[in-house]
């Protein structure tokens, strides 16, 4: 157990430093700049599974809890920026893909999947399955997670005057004890319920579904309280940071370095589709820049529900993007590899 306390520790005195310099998001990014410190100068940490997951089940209602009538009817309008999901995901694939093969000589299998926008465990999953490197995805999936969830936070800010300081929710001691049981049995009967469905993300969109149906039911009326949301960000935040335990100097001058280019490709992409969407007149800039970005589910959500964005239209996009890449990936992969090899 001594390395997951070595991460609470080290995720705690992240906390305090981002309070005490005044920067954005110090729940979120304090522990993923302090663990990912640690890591590379050999401190021993681990993170916790079971409860990362029981973290992102409060993100999954909160999201839920603010699903109204209205925002569902919203969503039929969103088709036209929704179908160029899976346009991004294809471009995604074909710049990053030969960037793996072509400059850092990896085999086409840990090319492809450390290229793929899913899921951190999925890919890491399918990969292993096809014969890539394991190690080198997960290094790579971890550095675009952290690398885009750093970066968007003072980019909003720059380019929006995002006020990252807003409180996420209200003290819990302003909630009634009746709407705090309810979002308890919201975040793990909807994360039970989907596991057992297979439903791919449960333990966010399993309680994000359940608190819907219960919000526009009219039993639901409080978003989880703010200590909940903070907690939740300091656990994910955490376990971002922890995946880098382990990690040798060769693994930073091939995985990580390979990954950090990549996630500037990355965010070029982003901001590409995200200007030519604003242009257009499809959709708000900061709402598209966030449902687009290819970070992190539970992360990006986190700073949607901050800046108070749409969250319907992020969710969404989010959803989709993981949906295309977890049914699509096997199937791509097999194509693409075996014309590869031909």
């Amino acid at each position: 157990m001594k390395p997951f306390f070595s991460s609470l520790v080290v995720a705690g005195m992240g906390v305090g430093i981002f309070h005490a310099l005044h920067l954005p998001l110090p729940w979120l990014l304090g522990p993923i700049g302090a663990c990912l410190l640690a890591a590379l100068v050999g401190v021993p940490m681990r993170g916790n599974a079971l409860l990362s997951n029981g973290m992102r089940t409060i993100l999954g209602v909160a999201v839920g809890a603010t699903f109204t009538t209205t925002l569902l009817l919203s969503m039929v309008t969103m088709w036209p920026t929704l179908v160029l999901i899976p346009v991004m995901v294809v471009f995604i694939g074909l710049v990053g893909v030969p960037y793996f093969q072509k400059i850092w000589k990896f085999d086409f299998a840990t090319s492809y999947y450390s290229a793929m926008p899913g899921g951190f465990q999925d890919m890491v999953l399918f990969g292993e399955e096809a014969g890539a490197d394991v190690r080198t995805l997960s290094l790579i999936h971890a550095t675009r997670v952290m690398v885009i969830v750093v970066t968007l936070p003072f980019l909003l800010r720059w380019a929006w005057d995002a006020d990252l300081s807003n409180p996420p929710g209200v003290p819990a001691a302003s909630i009634p004890m009746q709407q705090l049981a309810l979002m308890v049995f919201c975040g793990i009967g909807g994360w039970q319920l989907a596991r057992q469905v297979g439903m791919f993300g449960a333990s966010i969109l399993g309680p994000l579904i359940l608190a819907a149906a219960l919000t526009l039911s009219g039993f639901l009326h409080f978003r989880p309280p703010a200590e909940a949301i903070w907690a939740a960000q300091f656990f994910i935040g955490m376990s971002v940071g922890t995946k880098y335990a382990g990690v040798t100097m060769t693994e930073v001058r091939t995985s990580v370095i390979a990954g950090l280019g990549f996630c500037g490709l990355l965010l070029v992409l982003t901001v590409v589709f995200a200007e030519i969407i604003y242009l257009l007149g499809l959709a708000p800039a900061m709402e598209t820049l966030l449902a687009f970005a290819p970070g992190g589910q539970a992360e990006l959500t986190v700073l949607a529900l901050i800046v108070g964005a749409d969250m319907a239209f992020v969710v969404a996009h989010h959803v989709l993007r993981i949906f295309v890449v977890i049914l699509g990936a096997p199937l791509f992969a097999h194509c693409f590899g075996g014309a590869s090899q031909n």
